[in-house]
Formats: structure tokens, sequence, C-alpha cells
């Protein structure tokens, strides 16, 4: 079994918090990070300790920067520079130091010259029962590429001497992984694993600023570790990682997600000592809850009904109410106690819990509790269905359901209506905005949890500043997420997240098969929609051609248009409820996007709608 590992640069806090979190998230071992030694205020035997207390175990200090191939006098300085280090090694009680790739202009290239240096080393390390692993910088001076580490340390012919590899350093270059396997396990000392993005920057920016977990990224990571373990490498997997979100952002949660990335890696590769419980199928959603007011519940029922949804059951012994068309089914809860209340008072009114269809519920909470998500129970009444469920989002609830057997609506009085007037059918999306800084985690919980796979990431104009947007989608299409984040303080998204007080759904969509009669069918009702600007029905009809009767419908009904290949795409938006979220109405044609190319003009038309609603009347 590998040990999980991560260093110490990965997580932001001093360097005791940082360990109290690895320690927490599960992991076995550490590699120390000079840096965050230097800044310690305390002895290295101190560190040392601490790891032991916490059940930790050191298995790299590191980097040791620009040793090989130095001229005179800096070798000998080099040597003595490595035995104080190899004495505070001794404090920590650890064996292994890191050796980076020279990237000092004074050095001396050279193969042979390098060995040399290294041989040397590695008789020092071996008088104080040590080791030393060398590692090529993507960005070093004369070894830039794992394959030539390796031939240093095969040519240095030293015991104590071996070969770090790093899956950014190989993989970043695009370095063939296949050699890998031709390196002898114990000559392989510690193997260090991050992802990326794909970013067209200079590799070194991309590194120091740009690395993620594995499942976060771009990266082919599973393929490096595959040809790692096909060594026979039993040593640890340590993550290191340089992101400045992650050193700005919660340790306690960027080593709970380094650990979840690690165990999901295993499973990906087949190395996980205790497998996970399979993903179950999903389905779809199975209900979408929402916590409010006694006043501000009279008010959603009633848009509810404007959009055709119909009260199809009261709760047998609280104050919620289903409500229904299609197959989807909204909850509005008002009960003064429970979870529901401590997430109004907490956010105000907006989702609760979301429930997602799955194939076992059962074997989805088993998964996601080996994940370490947080489980989440309450007492239930007489008679009253337990549903399994995690944290998710914002501290909101994910509920899992099953559709055979007990369903969840058995806690309802039924109340008969008649459905014939349906013309949504199921929910098409759900879009959840959180701080930037969250959206690799969340991303790593849902993909991790669920059967979801990450579309490819979009940048979206806000008028005032760029909201990334993340879109996760099962395989039959039954089930999608949208992440949203922007780094911009003004941009809906985060004034979202001030006025909710921190992350959450900012948006429902449902689908429907006639859009314009479905629309018609609301505005009957009283629905009205988000005001569009004149000059997109202009744009849209030069861009597309569409017929003068459809143009028509468009513009009348404020529905937006988007065509990609053969498929076609009509979206249209309520206004905001209590200036927080709002519903859509799509209809897909053969399509499998988001409208991303209307998000811009959405997004203009929202907050020209906000300002108009928080500008003093005169």
């Amino acid at each position: 079994m590998n040990k999980r590992s991560i260093a110490t640069v990965s997580l932001s806090g001093a360097l005791d918090e940082k360990l109290r979190a690895i320690a927490a998230a599960g992991f076995d071992a550490v590699e120390i990070f000079e840096n965050d030694l230097l800044s310690f205020n305390g002895r290295p035997r101190d560190v040392g300790q601490m790891c032991r207390d916490l059940g930790l175990s050191i298995c790299a200090f590191q980097p040791f920067r620009d040793f090989e191939g130095m001229p005179e006098p800096q070798r000998t300085r080099n040597f003595a520079r490595a035995e104080r280090k190899f004495d505070l090694m001794q404090e920590l009680q650890t064996d292994l130091m890191l050796i980076c790739s020279n990237i000092s202009p004074a050095s001396l290239g050279g193969i042979d010259r390098a060995a040399a240096d290294f041989h040397e080393l590695g008789e020092r390390a071996a008088a104080r029962g040590l080791r030393v692993g060398y590692e090529a910088l993507a960005w070093g001076l004369h070894v830039n590429d794992y394959r030539d580490a390796w031939e240093i340390v095969r040519r240095a012919d030293h015991q104590s001497i071996g070969v770090i590899l790093d899956s950014f350093h190989a993989l970043a270059p695009s370095f063939p992984t296949m050699p890998i396997q031709s390196i002898p396990a114990d000559k392989i000392f510690l193997v260090q694993l991050a992802d990326a993005p794909k970013l067209g920057l200079d590799v070194l920016s991309w590194s120091r600023h740009f690395r993620c977990f594995p499942g976060q990224g771009d990266l082919p990571v599973a393929g490096f570790v595959e040809a790692v373990l096909a060594t026979g490498y039993a040593g640890p997997l340590s993550l290191e990682i340089f992101n400045d979100q992650f050193r700005a952002g919660s340790a306690v949660r960027t080593a709970t997600d380094g650990l979840r990335s690690l165990m999901l890696l295993e499973e990906q590769v087949g190395a996980a000592p205790a497998p996970l419980e399979p993903k179950a199928r999903s389905r779809g959603v199975g209900f979408v809850e929402f916590a409010l007011s006694e006043d501000k519940a009279r008010e959603l029922a009633a848009l509810f009904g404007q959009l055709g949804f119909r009260k199809t059951g009261v709760h047998r012994s609280k104050d919620v109410e289903r409500w229904s068309q299609g197959h989807i089914d909204l909850v509005i809860n008002c009960e003064p106690d429970g979870f529901a209340h401590s997430h109004f008072v907490t956010h105000g009114p907006g989702v609760c819990a979301i429930a997602v269809d799955v194939e076992d519920a059962g074997r989805t909470m088993a998964r996601a509790e080996a994940l370490k998500a947080l489980t989440f129970y309450q007492p239930v009444g007489p008679g009253e269905l337990e549903i399994p469920a995690i944290r998710g989002v914002g501290g909101s609830l994910l509920y899992f359901l099953e559709e055979a057997g007990k369903n969840w609506d058995l806690d309802f009085e039924p109340l008969r209506g008649d459905a014939s007037g349906d013309r949504l059918d199921a929910v098409d999306h759900i879009s959840q905005s959180m701080p930037y800084d969250e959206m690799l985690s969340w991303l790593l919980f849902y993909t991790g949890i669920l059967d979801l796979q990450r579309l490819p990431q979009m940048e979206i104009a806000d008028p005032v500043g760029l909201v990334q947007s993340q879109a996760l989608i099962n395989g039959n299409q039954g089930l999608r997420v949208v992440l949203n984040g922007s780094s911009a303080s003004r941009t809906l998204s985060a004034r979202f997240i001030h006025e909710f007080f921190g992350s959450g759904v900012q948006h429902v969509a449902f689908s429907c098969r006639d859009i314009f009669a479905t629309v018609a069918a609301m505005r009957a009702r009283g629905a009205d929609f988000l005001r569009i600007p004149d000059n997109y029905y202009d744009d849209i009809e030069a861009k597309y051609g569409l017929d003068a009767a459809t143009m028509a419908a468009l513009r009348d009904n404020q529905i937006l248009y988007d065509r990609e290949g053969d498929g076609e795409f009509f979206q249209v938006y309520t206004h905001a409820f209590d200036d927080r979220f709002f519903f859509e109405v799509v209809e897909r044609r053969n399509y499998h996007g988001f409208g991303a190319a209307n998000a811009a003009i959405r997004l203009a038309a929202q907050t020209r709608e906000s300002r108009l609603l928080t500008m003093p009347k005169a």
C-alpha cells in the first residue's frame, strides 16, 4: 500500500496549522517544505515530534536547490550546506532530502560531473543513514527531463541516491511516461503528484500558480501513476501543489480535497487499499427544496402557480408544501424549526436542499462518506421517511433518493389536481454560485461522488467582470449541475454570494417541449420575464436568418436563441425572486450546451434590472 502524503507548501497557514489539517484529513505522511520550517517558531525536533503525535511520518524534507555541477568554491560550500541540512533532517527524523535540478547560471553542464557530485553526496548521506532524491525541474538549466535525472542517478551508482518523479514536471512538457517503467522500483525514492489546467503560459508560471489536485485539471495524471506502479514502486504518493487559491483558502478544506483526490486516483488506477463503493447511476433531480418565511412562501407559491405548478401535497406534520409539474417536484418549507429554518435564518429565502434520484442511495451514501463528505441527520416524526443526505454547497443538503421502494412523497398528504396543463417536463439544470476559489473543491466533490463528467470550463463576460462557469453532466443528461465563480467582486455571481451570505443555488432551469406555447400559458397566468434588448434580436436575425414568424415570437416573449450545428436552443428567464434566485425555461432541439453565447446578454439584462430596482425613487 502506498502511503498518502502531501507537501506542506500545498496548504495555507502556519506549519502547525497545516500539520493539524493534514492529519485531520487522514493523510499518512507529509513532506516538510523548507520555507515552512524556517518560518516556524520552534526547533526541527519540535516539528518532528508534532508530526509523530499527529500520526504523520515525514517522507521528505525539501527542497535543496542549486547543488550539482557547481564550480569551486560554490561546490565545496554546497557540500557543507548539505551537511547542515542533514543535521536538520536527523532532528526531524526523516531520511529523505529532495534536490531539484540546478537553475543557477553558474552551474556547469555534464551528466558525469553531476553524477560524481551525487556519488560523493551519497557517501555523506549513507554515513548518517540518510537518502537523497534527485528531481528534474521542467525549467532546469541543464536537466529538465526526468529521463536525464534518472541517467545521472544511474551513473552516480549509490544506494543512497535515487530519483524523484513529479507528474507535473513530466506531463506539462509532454514527456512520454512509458520510460518510467524501466526505472528500478528501489531507485524511485518518492513520487509527487499534481494536475493542472491547460494554459498557454511558460512552464514556470504555470507550475508556481496553477497546479491543482489530480482530477481537477487536464493532465493525464492517471497514466503517469500507472507507469510508476508498473515498476513495483510501493513508496508514498505525495501531493505537491503550488496554487494561489489553495494558499489563500481553508487549510482544512484543501487537505480534505487533497485526500479525496488521492482516493479517486487510486480507484482510477486500481490501487485503492480499500475499494470505494462504485458510483451509482444517477437519473435526475428528485426535488428542489426552498426555505422561506411564511410571507415569502406565499409569494413563491404565487410564482410557482404562474409557471404552471400546482400544489400536490402538504406535509403530514410540518408547514411544508409540495408543488409539481411534469417530472418536477418543488418543496416550499417555512417550518419554524429544523434544518430549513436554520438555513433561512442564515441565508434568507433560497434553495436549502436538492435531492438526486440515484440507482442505489445506500451505495451512494457509503461512497460519499468514504470520500470525507459530511453526513447529515435530523430527527424525523412518526412514520416519516429518513432520507440519506450529505452537506453540499454553502451548507445546503444533498439528498439521495431511490425511484423504487420507499419514496419521499410518503411524508405528504396528496392533493389531487388537474395535470392536463403540464408543459414543463423536468429540471434541466441547477446553477450554483460560489467564491471562485471554491470551484475546484466542489468540482471534485460532485465528480467524485456522482457519475458526473465535466465539460470544458467557460469564461462568461459579466458587465463588471468575468465569471468562470463549469458544467457537469451525467451519462443520460438527466442531471446537470453548473458551478459559477468570479474573482471580481461586483459580478452577479459575486453579488449573489454577498446577498445570500454564502454559496448556493442561484437559478433552476426547467425543460419543456414547446417553449412558445409554454411561455404563452405562463403569461396567461400572469408570469413576466426578463427584458432582453432589441439589439440582441437584430443580431440573431442577421446571424441565423430565422423566419419572420420565429423572430417575432422570440422578440414578443423575450426568448433567447442559440444554434450549434443542427441543434437549436431556446431559453427565457424569470425576474429574480426577492433579488436573489431566478428560474429559466429551456427547450432543447438536439442541443447539448447551456446557451453560453447568450450568457453575457442575460447577465447584462439582469444587472440593469437589479440597478433599476435599487435606484432611489424621485
